[in-house]
């Protein structure tokens, strides 16, 4: 399959984050940025706003994921690239696509924003 990637023929459809409704207005927004944005520009004091967030795509229904992520007017894609070191994106596929759960976590630990210790609600 490298020859589809080199190609720049894989993409990476990407569900947004969170869902905002109120009365009949629903948005959904990419990130937290997005989110604070729209929740000041799209909604007015009046009422509460519910704010949804999605974990993953196990909990957006099939109407939802169709909406925000399969819809070619409104839906986010990502080109996938590889690395100039092949080396080294042979090990990272092996970290997050192998059976070692260890790995994936040691990964997640260094990289994610939310993995800081003061940011986690353990």
């Amino acid at each position: 399959m490298r020859e589809l990637i080199e190609g720049g023929h894989l993409y990476l459809a990407v569900p947004p984050l969170y869902r905002l409704s109120q009365g009949a207005k629903t948005f959904y927004a990419r990130n937290d940025a997005h989110r604070d944005e729209l929740m000041a520009s799209e909604f007015n004091g009046k009422g509460k706003v519910d704010v949804s967030r999605f974990k993953g795509l196990g909990e957006m229904l099939p109407k939802q994921l169709k909406e925000t992520t399969m819809d070619r007017a409104v839906r986010t894609l990502l080109r996938v690239e590889v690395a100039e070191d092949d080396k080294s994106t042979g090990k990272l596929v092996d970290q997050l696509m192998g059976n070692k759960p260890e790995a994936r976590f040691q990964f997640i630990q260094e990289r994610a924003e939310f993995a800081k210790p003061d940011a986690l609600d353990i």
